[in-house]
């Protein structure tokens, strides 16, 4: 058996971008301690996701390149755990809120921008990504296919979707929002109808608009030995802050994978034509607000 282990960093960030590498990096210290292979940050973890409590002046945008993100590549190296550290990011078009992947060397392995910008709130300054890359990790664990979504991108059955038919058997997902039943069935269905794991770090509930319950879950809804379903949730974390780990079985994920009906098993695409067309326009919900020509 490949157990992966995955430690979701549940934390209240700092006042200021030094405490957040600061306590970014005890966190990680802790979690390789615990004896994960992956490490998780919440969404934005750079500026503790201030976008909604503080002016644009102060959210703190930093290049890819900043002595912030690269510490936590030699910190990924020096633990030799892959690191998903989030951030706001200032690159040539606009800022972007971002997660850098390193693996376990420190070499960066995987770079997402969240494609699903909230646009209705104060998001709609940010530029959004424009792809759903997937990435082989090597972990202590071994070598893994991982994609990432940010927060609303999980709002979006294509995100999931898209990762699942470029070979991502595992989702990370930063979070900044109340994880409430609906978002965490959500999450659950994801990763069911994909045959995927998906791992999210939210805010606990001590950061405002958050409350913790951070989880993983497997996509593995059924053994052959058993008769029914099983929980796909190896962990739900409670409202209070802390390094919670939940360990992946990738020998059950992947033979799973290999045998089951959902994915992309029975998929039938030449139907879905409807789902790329700009010019269709449900009737009975709010148009798409982007603009033409807008990716």
């Amino acid at each position: 058996m490949k157990t992966l282990r995955i430690a979701l960093l549940q934390l209240s960030p700092g006042g200021s971008l030094e405490e957040n590498r600061q306590k970014g990096h005890d966190a990680c210290r802790q979690a390789k301690r615990l004896g994960a292979d992956i490490a998780l940050f919440p969404e934005m973890w750079s500026n503790g996701y201030a976008l909604n409590r503080l002016p644009e002046s102060s959210w703190e945008a930093i290049p890819l390149s900043s002595g912030f993100v690269c510490g936590f590549g030699r910190l990924a190296r020096e633990l030799r755990m892959a690191i998903g550290i989030t951030l706001l990011e200032a690159r040539e078009g606009g800022m972007q809120n971002a997660l850098a992947l390193f693996d376990r060397y420190g070499n960066l392995a995987l770079r997402y921008a969240k494609v699903h910008t909230c646009d209705f709130e104060v998001e709609r300054r940010l530029t959004p990504g424009n792809e759903f890359p997937v990435a082989k990790l090597d972990t202590g664990c071994g070598e893994i296919w991982v994609g990432a979504m940010i927060c609303y991108d999980r709002e979006f059955p294509e995100s999931a979707r898209i990762l699942m038919l470029k070979g991502a058997e595992l989702i990370l997902t930063p979070n900044a929002c109340p994880m409430e039943i609906n978002r965490l069935s959500q999450l659950r269905g994801r990763a069911y109808e994909n045959m995927l794991a998906i791992a999210t770090c939210n805010y606990p509930a001590s950061v405002p608009d958050c409350n913790g319950h951070s989880t993983v879950f497997d996509g593995v809804a059924y053994l052959p030995q058993a008769t029914g379903s099983r929980d796909t949730c190896l962990l739900e974390a409670g409202q209070e802050e802390g390094v919670y780990v939940a360990g992946l079985d990738l020998s059950l994920l992947r033979s799973y994978r290999a045998q089951e009906v959902h994915g992309n098993a029975y998929r039938r695409p030449w139907l879905y034509g409807q789902l790329t067309e700009r010019s269709v326009q449900p009737p009975f919900v709010r148009p798409n607000r982007r603009e033409e020509g807008q990716p």
